[in-house]
C-alpha cells in the first residue's frame, strides 16, 4: 500500500470505467501523493472533477493522447503513468479504422515519446485478450500497442524508464458491456439479443482489472505482458442468469423473457484467447497472473525477469476460452452478486 505514497501518478482515459475506478483506489486505497488525471472528454472530466474537489493532490486535465506535446507538458515530474486511454468497441473501430490507428496506436507511441521527454519512471498500457490472434481492428491496434510498449524498453534504454503491458478480458459492468444492455432490454421487457449461443469470453470485474494494472507496475521489469488468469463464462449462461435475477425485479414474467440470436458483429469472435501458442514458449506462471517475457530476449538480455511466487517455468496451455470450463449458473451468478452486478 505504500508503494504509491511518494509518488506522482498519470492516469490516462480517466473517465473510462477501468479509468475511474483506477483513479478512486489511487486516492482512497493507495493514497498516492499526486494524481494526475487525462481525458479528451469534457463533461466527464467535469463531474470527476466536482467528485474529488475535496482532494487538493487530484488534479485534472482536459487533454487528448493524440497529441504528444500536450502529454508531455502534463507528465512532467510524474513517477508512473497508467495508459488506459482508448477506442474500445470493436464495431466502431471496424467502422473508421483510421481513428483507432489515431487513438490506440499512434496515442500509444505519444504517450511513451511523452513520458521519456518528461523522465517519468514506469509507463503502464492496458491492452485485452481481443491482442492475441486478432481478427478485428480493435484487436490488432492493442497487438501493435503492446509492441511498442515492449520496443520502448530498448529504443529508450537510455532513459532508464520501464514500460510493460497488461492484457484484459471482458471488464464486466463496463459501459458498453453486455450487461448494462442485457438489464436495460429486460427491463424495458424487449428481447435479449445474443449474437451466437455458443460465444464464450473470459470475464473480470472492474476491481480486478485495476488490481492487475496496479500489480503491474509493482512488478514490472520491462517489456512483459502481464495477464490475469480469468475464469470463463458462455454469453448465453449469462442472459439466462440476468432473466433469472432481474426479470421479476422490473415486474417481468421470467419464462417470457425472449433470448433472441441476432448473429455475430463484423470483427466479433466467437472465443477469446489469452496467449498464442508461441507466447507460451516463454511465459511464466505466477499465482495470479501469466507473465509473457519478450519475444526478441536478446535485445533483453540485461533485465532480470524474477518474480516472487513463480508457479511454474513452463507454460503449454494457450488458454481458449472455447476449450476452458465454463462457470456453472450458479457460479456465474455468485460472480455478479459478489461484484455487485446484479
Amino acid at each position: 500500500m505504500d508503494f504509491f505514497q511518494d509518488k506522482t501518478v498519470v492516469v490516462t482515459g480517466g473517465c473510462g470505467t477501468v479509468g475511474k475506478e483506477l483513479v478512486n483506489q489511487l486516492i482512497y486505497e493507495y493514497h498516492v501523493k499526486e494524481l494526475i488525471v487525462l481525458d479528451n472528454n469534457e463533461s466527464e472530466l467535469f463531474f470527476l472533477t466536482e467528485t474529488y474537489r475535496d482532494h487538493p493532490n487530484a488534479h485534472f486535465f482536459l487533454c487528448d493522447v493524440r497529441d504528444e506535446y500536450a502529454l508531455t507538458r502534463k507528465m512532467e515530474g510524474a513517477d508512473i503513468v497508467f495508459h488506459t486511454a482508448a477506442f474500445k468497441h470493436v464495431i466502431l473501430c471496424e467502422q473508421v479504422p483510421h481513428e483507432a490507428v489515431q487513438t490506440n496506436i499512434m496515442g500509444v507511441d505519444n504517450v511513451i515519446r511523452a513520458a521519456v521527454n518528461a523522465g517519468v519512471s514506469k509507463v503502464i498500457f492496458t491492452s485485452s485478450d481481443k491482442a492475441v490472434n486478432p481478427t478485428n481492428v480493435m484487436g490488432t491496434s492493442k497487438l501493435m500497442g503492446e509492441r511498442l510498449t515492449t520496443a520502448a524498453n530498448v529504443e529508450f534504454r537510455k532513459s532508464g524508464c520501464i514500460f510493460a503491458s497488461t492484457r484484459f478480458g471482458n471488464v464486466l459492468g463496463s459501459r458498453g458491456s453486455v450487461i448494462p444492455i442485457f438489464r436495460e432490454q429486460i427491463k424495458k421487457g424487449r428481447p435479449i439479443t445474443l449474437t451466437h449461443e455458443a460465444m464464450t469470453r473470459f470475464i473480470m470485474s472492474i476491481e480486478e482489472s485495476v488490481q492487475l494494472i496496479i500489480d503491474s507496475a509493482m512488478l514490472a521489469r520491462g517489456g512483459e505482458v502481464f495477464v490475469t488468469k480469468m475464469p470463463v463464462i458462455r454469453i448465453k449462461d449469462l442472459a439466462e442468469v440476468m432473466i433469472d435475477k432481474l426479470a421479476s425485479e422490473y415486474q417481468r414474467d421470467p419464462e417470457r423473457v425472449e433470448i433472441q440470436e441476432i448473429g455475430v458483429k463484423p470483427g466479433e469472435k466467437l472465443y477469446e484467447e489469452l496467449m498464442t501458442g508461441e507466447e507460451t514458449g516463454r511465459a511464466i506462471e505466477l499465482e495470479r497472473y501469466f507473465v509473457i517475457k519478450p519475444a526478441i530476449m536478446k535485445r533483453f538480455t540485461d533485465i532480470d525477469y524474477s518474480y516472487d511466487g513463480v508457479l511454474s517455468n513452463e507454460v503449454t496451455n494457450p488458454y481458449n476460452s472455447a476449450n476452458e470450463p465454463a462457470l456453472t449458473h450458479d457460479e456465474l451468478s455468485q460472480f455478479l452478486r459478489d461484484n455487485r452486478l446484479i
